[in-house]
């Protein structure tokens, strides 16, 4: 029985005194409750020590001396039932607690409203009183366990920041590395070399797979099977088409580091709320999402730029409270278009949603007259957004597009 086990959660002196008064009227309890309570009440107000439910049973004994057997014997067996009842998990003893709170007060309330429109009352003016009484009190109640911010806890835990490396050189210059928690955003035109960014940041040399880390891909732009060999184009540094068909034995050698740390998923159709299970499932260290903007909800009635925000507000929930990276690829609008610079309000759909909640935004930019030519590879990082290491600005980067991978 649930009153029962509130009885019992509320034996707990601090959790007795955060409810205590006002916020936890006899009333919200049923009839036979009600007088238990009203003993803890008077036992948590006399005495300062913890109580058992024996002790209550006693304190209730002494005040309710003149009872039946009957009724000592019915009472009895609530006591019976509290001792042997689990007590509640203190966060839904709360919430439990704020619920029946509000209920009460709004009873009252609806009893006082009915009461003026029959013309039992022909003023709102108890209404007011009632109101004016609870003031504040609407609010829940909430327990909060603060943070630790000590001297070393705080220095440890700065120091993780960069727990997996960065490895394409001109970018480790400016971020040394990322963490479990942080939100990152991606953004580039079309063929311009997002999937090959993040294929370098995992499975080329000393990339976050070889670091250890358990990496997965969430794709719903090209079909997995294509992700997947600017993969081992990254990991093996070999072209795909010219040279690892000739060295298959040690393409799969220098591969197999990498697939053993990541896991790809054909995710077209899924949303955030998938997502989330599948990173609670798998508890990964890295999270790629390409694209990102796909995994918003579909048919939302709200605005295209609200929808995505919510999503990227999602996914940025989904890397502190699972303590992964979540990279979070984007396209850039046709307004990046031959532009070595582009900047956030250029993030396709949703200029400031998705920059508000990225702790590091990567966008990747390229001049027109190099655009199309297969083997110049010139890139431009530009960095929008920094709350890693604070530095913006561009980098200009090598990409080899055969091999996927970049360079300084």
């Amino acid at each position: 029985m649930m009153e029962l086990a509130l009885i019992k959660t509320l034996l707990d002196r601090e959790f007795y005194n955060q409810h205590k008064g006002i916020r936890c009227p006899d009333k919200i309890f049923s009839k036979d409750v009600r007088k238990i309570k009203q003993a803890l009440d008077a036992a948590m107000e006399t005495y300062d020590s913890d109580f058992t439910v024996s002790d209550l049973q006693a304190v209730f004994n002494r005040i309710n001396a003149s009872m039946t057997t009957a009724t000592r014997t019915a009472y009895e067996d609530l006591f019976k039932r509290i001792e042997i009842a689990e007590p509640i998990k203190q966060e839904i003893a709360n919430d439990t607690l704020s619920q029946l709170f509000q209920q009460h007060v709004g009873d009252r309330v609806a009893n006082l409203g009915f009461d003026f429109v029959n013309g039992t009352e022909n003023s709102l003016e108890p209404l007011r009183k009632l109101l004016e009484e609870y003031k504040d009190d609407f609010t829940p109640n909430t327990r909060i366990e603060w943070d630790d911010h000590s001297f070393d806890t705080v220095l440890a835990l700065s120091q993780q920041e960069t727990r997996w490396k960065i490895n394409i050189p001109p970018l480790a210059d400016r971020v040394e590395g990322i963490s479990g928690g942080h939100f990152i955003v991606v953004g580039a035109r079309p063929n311009t070399g997002k999937t090959s960014f993040h294929a370098s940041l995992i499975a080329a040399e000393g990339g976050f797979a070889h670091q250890g880390a358990k990496c997965i891909l969430l794709t719903n732009e090209e079909a997995y099977n294509r992700v997947v060999l600017r993969y081992i184009g990254a990991s093996s540094k070999m072209c795909i088409k010219e040279e690892l068909p000739n060295n298959i034995a040690l393409a799969r050698s220098r591969y197999k580091p990498v697939a053993d740390k990541i896991n790809i998923k054909d995710s077209t159709g899924k949303d955030m709320a998938w997502v989330e299970s599948v990173v609670k499932q798998e508890r990964p260290d890295i999270v790629v999402l390409d694209m990102g903007d796909k995994f918003a909800p579909p048919n939302s009635n709200d605005r295209p730029d609200i929808t995505l925000r919510i999503a990227a507000i999602h996914a940025r929930n989904i890397a502190k409270e699972y303590n992964c990276a979540v990279f979070w690829m984007s396209q850039l609008s046709a307004e990046a278009q031959d532009k070595t610079a582009p900047n956030m309000s250029m993030l396709e759909g949703s200029k400031t949603g998705k920059a508000a909640e990225a702790d590091l935004m990567i966008l990747i930019g390229m001049s027109a007259e190099v655009e199309g030519e297969e083997n110049n590879g010139m890139r431009y990082i530009n960095i929008a957004k920094n709350k890693l290491s604070g530095w913006h600005g561009r980098i200009p980067a090598l990409l080899d597009v055969k091999r996927g991978i970049y360079r300084r």
